[in-house]
């Protein structure tokens, strides 16, 4: 995701209306690493904004997937998670403590394989999804 300022520029620029609330999620995305879903990022703002609906939260993350400032992760098939951090990488998910983390590992590589190349298709995006047991979790047991 583009810094708030640029953000805010863009979104004057596409016609889209700045409200407190819409700020407030700009806000709870920017530098962050937890991968948040919708309900997490409403409960964390509805104190600051009692009157904001749980629709609020989901047309603005839908707007910002939309415009490719966000990810929208399905590594969770509970429910969906956000990332605004649009460098490529990959993710984990802890199997246990349902923690998700950002994997900076570069599988391009693969993509030179024999097999793929000779492919009645072709690829323009991946995305690489782990899942086990984190070190947290690995420690309790």
């Amino acid at each position: 995701m583009d810094s708030i300022v640029s953000l805010v520029q863009k979104c004057k620029k596409a016609g889209l209306k700045l409200t407190p609330q819409r700020l407030a999620i700009f806000k709870t995305l920017e530098n962050n690493k937890t991968h948040p879903t919708v309900d997490s990022i409403y409960q964390s703002l509805k104190k600051d904004f009692p009157t904001m609906s749980l629709t609020t939260v989901y047309n603005t993350l839908e707007t910002l997937y939309e415009m490719g400032e966000i990810s929208k992760l399905d590594i969770d098939s509970d429910k969906a998670h956000f990332d605004p951090d649009n460098k490529r990488h990959h993710h984990f998910q802890c199997s246990s403590c349902k923690k998700i983390v950002d994997v900076f590992v570069d599988f391009s590589e693969i993509l030179n394989n024999n097999e793929l190349q000779n492919s009645n298709f072709t690829i323009t995006d991946f995305n690489i999804n782990f899942r086990g047991v984190c070190d947290s979790c690995n420690k309790k047991n």
